[in-house]
């Protein structure tokens, strides 16, 4: 339900109907990743902020400036809010727009990777790191060394290994960039070419470094083509997240412009991943973003929407649902909002 279809709707039978409820209403959270760690339930979100900033497609409304994690002892309590993990002011590098971050965890270390607006203008990915799930974190001096654009997602697989996926278009800038180098008279593809594809870069031993050249991974439909630019129902745009089911690789992501929560799934870490459906159907607001976290034996979809706030799309609110791996293996699709 992107911004400009609203009007219509009744909120507060929208709010009383919906498939889940926010999981804080004291802040405004959005792009939450979560993560059961130690038997209880991390989620690392944007904190949106009111912004006098006029909208535009590039999201400079979008003027986050920290982070909070949030904390549940199970999927059915209730979530605790930890305050301030990391401010945009105690990041060198960084100068504003502190949007959709990730975490890790290795060796009693607790990583939050997150993307920044350096003062050139220019996207980078940063990491900060504690001894704490719930922070406070302390950025490294400069961002890692090779990274650019938006939406940090890390996937620890089972071998130990660690991977970045990352990556958006239009204000996420991924468009500037061929062969990780950025050039400002890039574009986006033609309509009939192959649309631009999401980042991964396997990381170093300590997780504070990319350990090889980031490179893209291919979203195929079932005939093993490339999706095209054109594509906009499918096509990637941002919000990369990745999990492992019955020994496959799940690369889910938001098509941006047509609002969907996309799959598709693949072999390896870096794919190539064949297209699979839609987890998630248009939410309230123009943004759509996700992550997927295995607790205990089942998966939850964690998410956002502008409901509470009525439908301002840059004051959005975390809420997460139980979500279905069918037999072949895909992914019911979720309508968040019942008819």
């Amino acid at each position: 339900m992107p911004e400009e279809s609203i009007d219509h709707i009744d909120f507060d039978e929208l709010n009383k109907n919906a498939v889940s409820q926010p999981l804080v209403k004291h802040i405004y959270t959005a792009d939450p990743s979560a993560h059961y760690l130690n038997g209880k339930i991390y989620i690392y979100p944007s904190h949106d902020i009111e912004s006098d900033i006029p909208f535009d497609d590039l999201g400079s409304h979008f003027a986050m400036e920290d982070y909070h994690v949030l904390s549940m002892d199970s999927i059915d309590s209730e979530a605790t809010d930890h305050g301030i993990a990391l401010h945009v002011d105690d990041v060198a590098w960084a100068e504003k727009q502190m949007w959709a971050p990730d975490a890790a965890h290795k060796d009693g270390t607790y990583y939050l990777y997150f993307p920044a607006k350096k003062a050139d203008g220019i996207f980078q990915i940063g990491v900060a790191v504690s001894d704490s799930p719930t922070g406070p974190f302390k950025a490294q001096p400069e961002a890692i060394k090779g990274s650019y654009s938006i939406d940090p997602a890390v996937f620890e697989d089972e071998d130990g290994s660690y991977y970045l996926y990352f990556g958006g278009i239009w204000g996420g800038q991924l468009q500037k960039y061929r062969n990780n180098t950025y050039n400002k008279d890039n574009e986006l593809p033609t309509p009939n070419e192959p649309a631009l594809l999401p980042i991964v870069a396997k990381l170093t031993d300590d997780l504070l470094e990319f350990a090889e050249e980031p490179k893209e991974i291919q979203i195929l439909d079932t005939k093993g083509n490339l999706l095209l630019e054109a594509d906009n129902d499918r096509r990637f745009f941002e919000a990369s997240w990745m999990h492992k089911y019955n020994g496959k690789y799940y690369f889910s992501y938001s098509t941006g412009d047509t609002h969907f929560i996309c799959y598709a799934i693949g072999d390896t870490p870096y794919g190539p991943f064949t297209y699979g459906g839609r987890i998630l159907e248009p939410v309230v607001g123009w943004t759509s973003h996700h992550s997927i976290c295995a607790i205990k034996d089942k998966y939850y979809l964690f998410y956002h929407d502008s409901s509470l706030s009525r439908g301002v799309t840059h004051l959005r609110s975390v809420k997460m649902i139980e979500i279905e791996h069918q037999p072949d293996g895909h992914i019911k699709t979720i309508s968040p909002y019942t008819n």
